[in-house]
């Protein structure tokens, strides 16, 4: 079953967005996330959190639809989104898809990304994703299909990643090893209609981003 977890960081493009919802078979709101939902026109399975960020209005709103809510105690051990990624993997979510997971806040945008680190750990995919990105983390390979505008960045999540190879990628790699704060892995292109990556030991950051504007 794939589950999306819609939070409170950025989304700005939501007629985009909204494809990711197709096939899910279980939608979870963090908290804040509830002002995306309302604009997405969706109505989720679950909201949970501290409702420190929601809006009253909105918690209302989905009260009076039935939605399942699931309060947390201000004081807590984790974010409202790992709670919301326990939840979806509780109810036997093979696939996560974090939206509004990257913001303005940093360590939120960060501790999300090494939610997938857990999702990885269990046998979960798990995807963060905008307007502009897919993340994901492996530790063995992945394929990806070719779409325009697309660039590939792979970065090294752990110290060392080893055997790393590459198939359908303008720049291949074949059995390489990439460190941690290297940025070799950074805006590969597809030079098929299918890539892959491959790695023998190690984490590896997977982007896809979207090349709309000069970045840095």
């Amino acid at each position: 079953m794939k589950a999306v977890i819609v939070c409170n960081g950025s989304i700005r493009d939501y007629s985009y967005m909204k494809g990711y919802f197709d096939n899910a078979g279980l939608i979870v709101c963090a908290d804040g996330g509830a002002a995306h939902l309302r604009r997405f026109d969706v109505v989720p399975h679950v909201l949970l959190g501290d409702f420190d960020s929601i809006d009253e209005e909105d918690l209302r709103c989905f009260e009076a639809k039935g939605v399942e809510i699931v309060n947390f105690p201000a004081e807590k051990d984790m974010t409202d989104t790992e709670l919301a990624v326990e939840l979806a993997v509780g109810r036997g979510s093979r696939t996560v898809i974090i939206l509004g997971g990257v913001g303005n806040r940093l360590d939120h945008s960060l501790s999300n990304v090494f939610l997938l680190k857990k999702l990885l750990d269990i046998g979960v995919k798990g995807i963060i994703a905008d307007e502009s990105n897919e993340i994901t983390i492996i530790n063995d390979s992945i394929e990806l299909d070719r779409e325009e505008n697309i660039t590939v960045s792979l970065l090294p999540l752990s110290e060392r990643v080893e055997g790393v190879t590459t198939r359908g990628l303008y720049y291949p790699l074949k059995d390489a090893t990439m460190e941690l704060g290297s940025t070799w892995g950074v805006s590969n292109k597809f030079s098929e209609s299918t890539a892959c990556v491959a790695i023998k030991k190690g984490l590896l950051l997977v982007i896809k981003s979207r090349e709309d504007k000069k970045e840095p």
